[in-house]
């Protein structure tokens, strides 16, 4: 009988470490290769419509075209160099201006797990008002401040719509500039 009384306590012993080893062996394998993070260089171009509020002039609206470089830190900090022109806005009888801004951007982006990704960004640059009729050249610092959304389409394409503010900063009259967005994203 003591035979069988030490066979059953051993059992009982060894009982709960066989049962902590199987569980864990039932950890789920993840694979080496998977990479989490989106990281590297991408590309951008954007169209849209921009609305001017000049102190100098009359209000007015017109396209906006741009596009720019930028890398993708991690899944939310990214930085870009962009280049955006927006066409002729008519300030005063005879007299159009564009605008021309070259900026260093940088973004918050809140990443989730869905495929739309809000952001927020900030840039400063240089920028240039070119004016014709009675509108004078003028150029010099210019600040921009960024929102949107970003919807994936593949895993390195991205439509991206947002609002931008642009302001060019000159001895006189600012252009103050609101701007509807659209543009795709392609991460290389």
């Amino acid at each position: 009988m003591s035979y069988l009384k030490t066979i059953l306590l051993a059992g009982v012993v060894a009982l709960p470490m066989s049962m902590s080893a199987t569980a864990a062996d039932i950890a789920p394998d993840v694979p080496s290769d998977v990479e989490t993070t989106m990281t590297g260089i991408y590309a951008r171009g954007d169209a849209g419509w921009s609305f001017l509020e000049w102190s100098g002039g009359a209000d007015d609206n017109s396209h906006v075209l741009g596009g720019g470089l930028g890398y993708q830190y991690s899944d939310t900090f990214r930085m870009d160099m962009t280049a955006d022109f927006t066409g002729d806005y008519q300030v005063a009888l005879g007299a159009e201006i564009s605008t021309t801004t070259l900026l260093g951007n940088a973004y918050i982006d809140w990443a989730n797990d869905s495929m739309f990704t809000p952001y927020v960004g900030a840039g400063v640059g240089y920028g240039w008002v070119n004016g014709s009729g009675t509108a004078a050249d003028k150029d010099g610092l210019a600040l921009g401040l960024a929102t949107g959304v970003a919807v994936d389409l593949t895993n390195n394409l991205a439509v991206d719509v947002g609002y931008r503010f642009r302001d060019i900063l000159t001895s006189g009259a600012d252009t103050m500039e609101h701007q509807a967005t659209v543009g795709l994203r392609v991460k290389f």
